[in-house]
């Protein structure tokens, strides 16, 4: 059985994921170009490849109930000294995120978390202590505002880096209402 490893996450759009990237990068991490900034979903999970189709269909059907949602990040905080990590806060948008990751996990790719789900962006993982203090100054003032439209699934490649493999966009468009056969004469007169 071949197998692979996932995650479905929330990308950070430019300009801001490339600056966090940058500042990642910056802080010593030596992940910061192999992990597309994101918030999370579900966290990296070795899957069957022959369990992928179905997962994809369980995406889509996730996608199609979902609806677009406004995101806000802004300061740091960090998990020490529980986690390594030092992140940069969702302070809008994570209800919905966390109703999100539900819906994610409880599809043909059920997962346990070994933490409570906590929305975030990951600016400095299993750096040295001093490097950690500095990336949560660094981007302590750090703000971003967007609307989340979608989600997308990642695969981890033989190299180490995550790649985007498919976007799942939410259905935020109403049912286009029917067009009668007389409304249709209507408007035809109305451009004469």
């Amino acid at each position: 059985m071949e197998v692979t490893t996932i995650g479905v996450s929330l990308a950070v759009p430019e300009p801001y994921g490339r600056l966090l990237q940058e500042a990642r990068a910056s802080f010593g991490d030596p992940a910061a170009y192999a992990i597309p900034t994101h918030v999370t979903l579900l966290p990296p999970t070795e899957v069957a490849r022959d369990e992928l189709p179905d997962f994809r269909r369980h995406l889509a059907r996730v996608a199609a109930a979902g609806r677009s949602f406004p995101m806000r990040l802004h300061g740091t905080d960090t998990f020490r000294p529980l986690t390594p990590v030092v992140y940069v806060r969702v302070t809008e948008g994570g209800p919905a995120c966390f109703q999100l990751q539900e819906r994610v996990r409880s599809g043909p790719v059920a997962r346990e978390l070994q933490f409570p789900y906590h929305p975030h962006v990951t600016v400095a993982h299993g750096i040295p202590e001093a490097a950690m203090d500095h990336a949560q100054r660094e981007l302590a003032a750090f703000a971003a505002d967007w609307t989340a439209h979608g989600f997308a699934l990642y695969e981890q490649g033989p190299d180490g880096v995550w790649r985007r493999t498919r976007d799942y966009f939410f259905d935020d468009e109403p049912p286009a209402a029917p067009t009668l056969p007389h409304q249709q004469s209507l408007r035809a007169a109305s451009r004469l």
